[in-house]
């Protein structure tokens, strides 16, 4: 049974322990978490005036604020903004703000702004509802000034007319504040969702990023600091009665004047800056109820992978990921390097200019000279950030920089379509232009290899991905991000030659590749997973062990003793607690109504599906995994009106169009299963397994000619994918085009000598001829 399974992007909130011993701690944290509690930022200040008045007026402390005359930014004077025919006007009256915009029901309705959310260099906006919820609204204040361009009303989709029923308008689920923003916009955040009345109770300690959400609660710090000013002996606390220390990673940076490079001194001794600030500058999905401060991110969170929604195959941003996932893997972490280094941490501003930041560490006299930037010292090409950290816009006005430090290398761009800094200046030539230009300065045609090349592969189906991805998963050099990506990828690849760098990433050090290569064991037999990654219900890290327990849900029960049924049992707890965390989600009941009909609970899996359509009717995993569902049961009549109720909500879901073509191959209506197919295809260009089963289809129906053509487009834009190499070279020869299919399949061959595969049809049809 293959249903989709999705994991939930952003979000917070709940779930309990698994099978294991508690995670090792940090050892800048203090052992005694339970008794502290959360004391307000104006107990701090009479002792740390000079911290408190840095972060006042930050980015942090403006996070969110109550909607006033103070701190609304946007023109409220009867102003207008128009988009797509909708007319929205931002208004006062009796000292609140208001707009009067398209609601749910796509009518103009009049709604009171009551907290502004960010400052610069957007300001947006929150709306409450009766129902607890607390919506974005889809128009935002350009804060720029209006030199730049700023100073309007802009809204974050200017390309799309995103109408009242879809899934990114401001009233819908992917626009709510409770699960998108408020976590990392508050201090100490209890989301406090309930699934059987739909609604929340959101609460805070403070409304926007105070001293606490870093330092963790501090009432056990005032009463040390209250014996100290008393003359009295304090309890003895190696943090001073704070859960973390987050001066433990301090340290001095040593410049070798030869090398032009700083060393730090000591190393560095703990994750603890990383991980309190990856806490919200991080793409991830929450696993557990309440962060504590001190445990490793992963008892709490999820982090991302470089996913092709987020990021470019090299690593490079994509969509908005929030820096983290792009730092790990930068030269910089490995050597020892944290936010902090940067960035101060109480006004959030860099500690020099942008290059400045670089001088520190890299030698002006080496780094920034012709020697090694090629260009004239006044042009951009000289400054660092231009070509180590290029910046993307998000939410149309704020560039981000990429925080992978990454050396331009335009000959990826040539291989693998990635971009690269060069051209991001120099637009009027093609990155082969640049590339070329690289090799005259490095007097040498040939760039080291990179992890890119390897995951491109992976997402792209190439002949050569398997020995690809295997040969990464075992670089121990390789960032981890990197490599455990290459894991979730290697399930498509798996056999007995990758067997053992899956079997190697089950045991890595870092719980980023240990937890990716659980997810990927689910293409194993029973007695692999009860041997491979059942052990991994005993890992110390929270993210695994839930990992493991999904995975080991499709273990026959037969099969297990009856003490791994019951830790098996236990880890599923753990999970079904954890999903929970994100119970105003349809993801969540999407992976729970997956759990359901894992045990044979088909009843509850379908009350599962049928509340996540209810939460989203927009969205199209929830009416495929349903009708997949009815599949399993025989039911494809009731399948098929569900694929055709999410086509009325959306006719252009690719995915819909996909399921219901399969849907009606099994029920022989090959015309209207073609007409599907075809449209899936054409909605998703991208997506090599759409056009591969339209063409064998096609086949199947008679039309050769139609799918060798469908199959020949889709080999020109995905040139080294095997899977539609081998439909061109068998559904050549099955129409008795040998010359053809001898072609296909020597490139086959030629891609990847050691595809035993490949060669075994080139020999086939070497005979024939």
């Amino acid at each position: 049974m293959r249903l989709i399974l999705l994991a939930v992007v952003f979000m917070v909130v709940a779930g309990q322990g698994c099978v294991g011993e508690p995670a090792p701690q940090d050892p800048g944290t203090n052992r005694d978490r339970t008794s502290a509690s959360y004391v307000g930022r104006q107990t701090c200040v009479g002792c740390h005036r000079q911290q408190f008045d840095l972060w006042t007026g930050s980015h942090h402390d403006l996070a969110m604020e109550v909607a006033d005359a103070t701190t609304v930014l946007g023109d409220f004077d009867h102003t207008s903004f128009t988009h797509f025919g909708v007319t929205s006007t931002f208004f006062k009256r009796d000292g609140n703000f208001l707009v009067q915009t398209d609601g749910p029901d796509g009518e103009l309705h009049e709604y009171e702004i009551e907290y502004t959310f960010g400052v610069v260099p957007l300001q947006q906006y929150l709306i409450g509802f009766p129902d607890g919820r607390y919506q974005v609204l889809g128009i935002a204040w350009d804060t720029r000034p209006a030199k730049e361009g700023g100073q309007r009303w802009f809204h974050l989709y200017p390309g799309d007319p995103v109408p009242y029923d879809d899934l990114l308008h401001w009233t819908g689920i992917a626009q709510n504040w409770n699960f998108m923003c408020a976590e990392c916009h508050s201090t100490n955040l209890e989301k406090n969702y309930d699934l059987h009345a739909d609604s929340y109770a959101t609460k805070w300690s403070e409304i926007d990023v105070s001293c606490e959400t870093c330092h963790g609660p501090a009432s056990n710090h005032v009463t040390w600091a209250k014996a100290v000013a008393e003359g009295g002996e304090p309890e003895q606390s190696p943090q001073k009665g704070l859960l973390v220390d987050l001066g433990k990673d301090r340290a001095e940076w040593n410049m070798d004047p030869v090398t032009g490079l700083a060393r730090r001194d000591p190393p560095r001794p703990s994750g603890i800056v990383m991980d309190t600030c990856a806490r919200c500058h991080m793409r991830r999905s929450v696993i557990h109820a309440k962060y504590i401060h001190g445990s490793p991110i992963m008892d709490t969170y999820r982090p991302a992978l470089l996913d092709e929604t987020l990021y470019h195959a090299d690593g490079q941003i994509l969509e908005e990921v929030y820096v983290y996932g792009s730092f790990i893997q930068s030269a910089m972490y490995s050597e020892g390097v944290t936010c902090t280094d940067c960035h101060d941490p109480h006004d959030v501003q860099l500690r020099d200019s942008a290059d400045g930041v670089c001088a520190r560490c890299h030698l002006p006299e080496k780094y920034a000279t012709p020697a090694h930037h090629h260009h004239d010292p006044d042009s951009p090409g000289a400054s660092c950030v231009e070509c180590h950290m290029p910046a993307r816009n998000y939410m149309v006005v704020d560039p981000r920089r990429d925080h992978s430090f990454r050396i331009p290398r335009p000959d990826l761009s040539v291989k693998i379509g990635t971009p690269n800094a060069c051209n991001g200046c120099h637009d009027d030539h093609t990155a082969q232009w640049s590339s070329e230009a690289v090799e005259v300065w490095f007097e040498s045609p040939r760039r080291p290899g990179h992890y890119g090349e390897a995951i491109h592969a992976g997402r792209e189906g190439l002949v050569d991905a398997e020995a690809a991805l295997a040969g990464l998963i075992n670089d121990p050099a390789v960032p981890a991000i990197a490599r455990a990506t290459a894991v979730s990828l290697i399930d498509r690849y798996l056999s007995p030659a990758s067997l053992p760098a899956l079997r190697r990433a089950l045991q890595d050090s870092d719980p980023l590749v240990r937890a990716a290569a659980a997810g990927s064991s689910q293409v194993l037999d029973a007695k692999a997973l009860l041997t491979l990654v059942f052990p991994l219900l005993n890992d110390p890290i929270r993210a695994v062990r839930l990992a493991a327990a999904r995975v080991l849900a499709t273990v026959p029960p037969e099969q297990m003793t009856q003490d791994q049924r019951a830790s098996i049992e236990a880890g599923l707890d753990a999970y079904r607690i954890s999903e929970l965390v994100n119970a105003d989600r349809p993801e969540a009941h999407l992976n729970l109504g997956w759990l359901h009909a894992q045990s044979g609970d088909l009843d509850h899996a379908e009350q599962s599906y049928k509340r996540a359509l209810a939460q989203a009717p927009a969205f199209p995993p929830s009416y495929v995994n349903l009708a997949d569902l009815y599949r399993l049961q025989n039911r494809d009549d009731e399948g098929e009106k569900v694929l055709r109720e999410a086509l009325a909500v959306d006719p252009a879901a690719g995915d819909i169009h996909f399921a219901l073509g399969l849907l009606l191959v099994r029920r022989g209506q090959s015309a209207e299963a073609l007409h599907n197919l075809g449209r899936a295809a054409e909605l998703n260009p991208r997506n090599v397994r759409f056009h591969y089963v339209l063409g064998v289809a096609l086949h199947s129906s008679g039309e050769t000619g139609r799918a060798l053509e469908v199959l020949r487009r889709a080999h020109l834009e995905h040139p080294g994918n095997r899977e539609l190499l081998l439909g061109l070279a068998t559904i050549s020869r099955d129409s008795g085009d040998l010359e053809s299919a001898m072609g296909y399949a020597r490139k086959l061959v030629e891609l990847s000598p050691r595809d035993q595969g490949a060669r075994q049809l080139l020999q086939g049809l070497q005979v024939r001829q």
